[in-house]
């Protein structure tokens, strides 16, 4: 049987205006993240928010606060994301975007990282018609390659996020380049309200495989998205040996689902399709000894 791994992503960046039903404080973030272990997540993505303002607050203080009160009750694989360079809080150089990554991973808290290997513009279907909406969703070389540093320093697996195919080249061919890095995961990133990369379609899932066949042929995947409910790849994805992201983050704006749902829903769906969903430790022993070249 598959052994699936399913990854929860409770908040991102959107904000409560957007998605009313993210955890914002440490406490909240830490309850949403446990009830999603409980419902079938051996891995854990958060966004830290300033709970005076709600808004995102990188603070590796924060970040620590939610990893080891996670950890605390679940053996889980927890991780940070980093500020997205494009918005109005994004950090001005590569090295301090990734300063709470750095001071995480020095401290011994973390296992994966995020480390985006690629730029695209971020635009909304139903925000096309609004001349000031949209930006550019920027990671340049730079921050790519410090990512990729403490990720190897560290011994940790890089996480891609691959919003357009070039994300896939450009990130395994940097992988390759760079000594001791631990494989990265591949994220194929699908949506149905941003006007970026695919829809949910097997045929798409397909045309991805295609590419990191030719690019990282063992690389782990995984499908996920953004303003997307990834179900319809949740079959073609167990049948082809990848693994599966939810939570809302991921989701339809406004969903009524709560984290706990869109992981039970996700397990009940790896199920039919013949899989199984994978323990934490089933994750790590996967991913044991996986090198990028």
């Amino acid at each position: 049987m598959n052994k699936i791994w399913i990854e929860a992503a409770l908040n991102g960046p959107w904000g409560r205006e957007r998605q009313p039903g993210i955890p914002i404080t440490v406490a909240e973030v830490v309850r949403d993240g446990l009830a999603a272990a409980d419902a079938g997540a051996a891995i854990i993505h958060v966004h830290a928010y300033d709970p005076s303002t709600g808004r995102q607050n990188d603070r590796w203080e924060t970040y620590a606060a939610i990893i080891e009160g996670i950890r605390a009750k679940a053996d889980v694989i927890v991780y940070p994301t980093i500020p997205l360079a494009g918005s109005d809080y994004a950090s001005a150089n590569a090295q301090k975007r990734f300063a709470h990554t750095a001071e995480l991973a020095r401290r011994g808290l973390l296992e994966w990282t995020v480390c985006d290997p690629g730029s695209c513009n971020f635009a909304r279907f139903d925000e096309i018609a609004d001349a000031d909406s949209g930006f550019v969703y920027q990671n340049p070389m730079a921050d790519i390659r410090e990512g990729l540093r403490i990720s190897a320093e560290h011994r940790l697996h890089p996480g891609y996020a691959i919003y357009e195919p070039g994300f896939t080249r450009l990130g395994a061919a940097l992988a390759k380049g760079k000594p001791g890095l631990p494989t990265p995961i591949y994220r194929f990133m699908f949506s149905d309200e941003f006007a970026w990369g695919f829809p949910t379609r097997a045929a798409y899932l397909d045309a991805h495989l295609l590419l990191l066949a030719e690019c990282a042929a063992d690389a782990p995947w995984m499908v996920a998205g953004l303003g997307v409910d990834i179900g319809p790849l949740i079959a073609p994805a167990v049948a082809r040996g990848g693994h599966v992201r939810v939570g809302l983050e991921d989701a339809p704006w406004r969903t009524p689902r709560t984290n706990a749902q869109w992981v039970a829903e996700a397990a009940a769906q790896i199920r039919a399709a013949g899989g199984e969903p994978a323990s934490t430790k089933e994750v790590r022993a996967a991913l044991a000894g996986k090198m990028a070249a």
